[in-house]
């Protein structure tokens, strides 16, 4: 299987790997009908629109050592259009899967089309293989969004990660979700292969669509919705994945190129603070880089601060294990009833 043009470029101090998705975390893409999937097609890499702050972000990310895995559900034919807007937009990425699109139209796997299941999940345990030997340190933080399957497949992918689904549970969650034979099979040939370790650190789900934060709620803390990038860098920090320069840097970006204020991007924090995601540690973090330096950025500080006097009682999210074939027959039904529409 053809996952990427050249083998993947591994380094033994790698502490984090980042894999993306790019139609709707990083893109403005629109695919819900023909006339939008061949518009797509046909943009050429300085037409194509990127979500106001993701290539910062990946910028900000790539500083250090971090691995940059991109894992879409475009078709290989646009390869070079995406790779020349990634550098157009100076980010660096280590590896590019695409979905064969063209392979299974020609071969009349018409459900493949629209799967993004039995395409992702197994891309990202083979991906981990190789991660695990060369890396086999590192922590992983996936992004994705809400229009299809993301917060599920790297709930599963997680989860097989880390030990606590097994084959017979892997196999019901992939017939519940009609993957096709060959792609079953597969992924239930890396299972055994995978290191078991909690290595999925975080999932960060982009709300293209604006779907309620509460949906995601049933798969746990480790999933975070997010309105903008600047909300994804303030969870990253306190993850210690990010450092406080670079959240500047992003929120700088978001108020002289996309016109946000302080008052707003303050409350991208406290939105995070009412839902759990945060608990206000970034604040000494913030105060040190901004060293003497003050203006808008100091505002900002100073407004994330003043929640803390009075923080918001965050939303209780139980942990749980969590019910992957009743998550997938649920998907399933959303995803029709849409499709429908």
């Amino acid at each position: 299987m053809n996952r990427s043009s050249a083998p993947p470029s591994l380094r033994n101090s790698v502490r984090l790997v980042t894999r993306w998705d790019l139609d709707k975390t990083y893109l403005y893409t629109e695919f819900d009908t023909f006339r939008d999937l061949v518009r797509t097609a046909m943009e050429k890499p300085e037409q194509k629109r990127d979500v106001p702050g993701a290539a910062r972000l990946l910028k900000e990310l790539a500083k250090d050592d971090v691995r940059v895995h991109i894992v879409s559900g475009s078709p290989r034919q646009l390869r070079s259009r995406l790779a020349r807007k990634l550098t157009l937009d100076g980010v660096r990425f280590d590896q590019l899967t695409l979905k064969p699109n063209l392979s299974n139209l020609l071969r009349l796997r018409l459900r493949a089309l629209h799967d993004q299941l039995g395409y992702k999940l197994p891309e990202l345990m083979a991906a981990r293989l190789t991660d695990q030997q060369l890396a086999p340190a590192a922590q992983e933080v996936l992004v994705g969004d809400d229009a299809e399957a993301d917060a599920l497949v790297y709930s599963l992918y997680a989860d097989l990660c880390a030990g606590h689904v097994d084959s017979e549970q892997l196999s019901r969650v992939l017939s519940a979700m009609r993957v096709y034979n060959d792609r079953r099979r597969e992924c239930l040939k890396l299972l055994p292969k995978l290191v078991t370790r909690n290595a999925v650190s975080r999932i960060l789900i982009h709300l293209d669509r604006q779907s309620p934060p509460s949906r995601f709620w049933v798969y746990g803390k480790r999933v975070v919705p997010f309105y903008n990038y600047l909300q994804a860098a303030f969870v990253l920090t306190e993850d210690r994945f990010l450092n406080a320069e670079s959240v500047l840097s992003i929120a700088r970006e978001f108020m002289d190129k996309h016109h946000f204020d302080t008052d707003s991007l303050a409350k991208s924090y406290l939105d995070l603070m009412r839902r759990g995601h945060v608990d206000g540690s970034i604040v000494p973090l913030l105060e040190r880089a901004l060293g003497s330096g003050s203006g808008e950025l100091g505002e900002l500080v100073d407004r994330i601060r003043g929640f803390l006097r009075a923080p918001p009682k965050p939303a209780a999210i139980e942990p749980r294990p969590l019910d992957y074939v009743s998550l997938a027959y649920e998907f399933r039904s959303r995803h029709q009833r849409r499709r429908a529409r």
